[in-house]
């Protein structure tokens, strides 16, 4: 009888002017204990509703279609999960539950998945790789879709960086953020904002922390729309830079707020924050470089 552990770390994607490209893995996470039995049941906690209908939940569909993907039937088992990432807060929780769905087949049907191959069925179920790839890989990763479907990443280390994350106690689901969005862009605005995102990943690369906040905070692609549905916008972007962070973004469609803030300055930081957005969780956080993980359970 299989026991095992997964872990998955929450996302945040875009970091600004990287759109639907750039994403990083932060220390908040979903974890599942998994328990073979005779029965299926799912037991939820934290931020997750207490009791789904085992058809409906969203975590046992995504392992059934990829056990079915490789002809084989998910044996019954005992699933507890945990959150620490809240729901339609812009830190990925639907990548983590994809993520930890792939997982759940993998373990229990034996298919010995490669990563790519996890990074594929994420992305082709999340609809875009940005969260998918950090959350499995760790680190900050840049991704891009090709012609032919493949999924290119590359992770690029950038020491020296924490986080500050701003949660506002309201939810922002990611399609009626993609509905303000236009739906083309003229030549001159998309290339200038392709240079942006250039520039910033070259000067994380290099270790310029300064000009990589500020080209976070030039995106053309979806931050200056999305702007009038994030409360506090503007003051959170100010009120950080003012307290030492190198840049701050829209964490994924919203409506949480990340800083890029130098390394050991986060909790600082964040309770310094605390103090001018009492209605926010502001969090001192890490980025992750381990990614998802699964540990082995002995059966005494």
């Amino acid at each position: 009888m299989k026991h095992f552990h997964i872990s998955i770390p929450a996302s945040s994607a875009n970091m600004g002017p990287g759109f639907d490209s750039a994403g990083l893995a932060l220390n908040r996470f979903l974890t599942l204990d998994v328990k073979e039995q005779e029965k299926w049941e799912f037991v939820q906690k934290n931020f997750l509703p207490s009791s789904q209908e085992l058809a409906d939940h969203f975590i046992y569909q995504v392992a059934n279609q990829v056990a079915r993907k490789h002809q084989k039937i998910l044996p019954a088992c005992k699933v507890t999960v945990s959150s620490e990432i809240p729901l339609a807060r812009g830190l990925g929780s639907s990548a983590s539950a994809i993520l930890a769905g792939i997982e759940l087949a993998n373990q229990l049907c034996d298919l010995a998945l490669t990563n790519y191959q996890k990074l594929y069925y994420g992305t082709e179920i999340e609809g875009h790789p940005d969260n998918i790839a950090p959350s499995l890989f760790g680190g900050i990763v840049i991704t891009a879709g090709t012609q032919h479907n493949n999924v290119e990443y590359i992770q690029i280390p950038a020491p020296g960086l924490d986080v500050v994350a701003f949660i506002p106690d309201i939810e922002l689901k990611t399609e009626a953020a993609r509905g303000v969005l236009p739906a083309d862009f003229p030549r001159k605005i998309a290339t200038s904002a392709s240079a942006m995102s250039n520039v910033m990943i070259a000067s994380l690369l290099s270790g310029d922390y300064d000009l990589a906040g500020k080209m976070m905070e030039s995106d053309q692609f979806h931050e200056p729309y999305r702007a009038g549905l994030i409360p506090n916008y503007q003051s959170i972007r100010q009120d950080a830079k003012k307290e030492g962070a190198f840049g701050t973004v829209i964490s994924g469609a919203g409506p949480t707020m990340i800083s890029f803030v130098p390394e050991g300055k986060a909790t600082m930081i964040c309770e310094r924050m605390e103090a001018k957005l009492s209605d926010y969780k502001v969090a001192a956080l890490k980025i992750n470089h381990n990614g998802l993980q699964v540990r082995k359970k002995v059966q005494l």
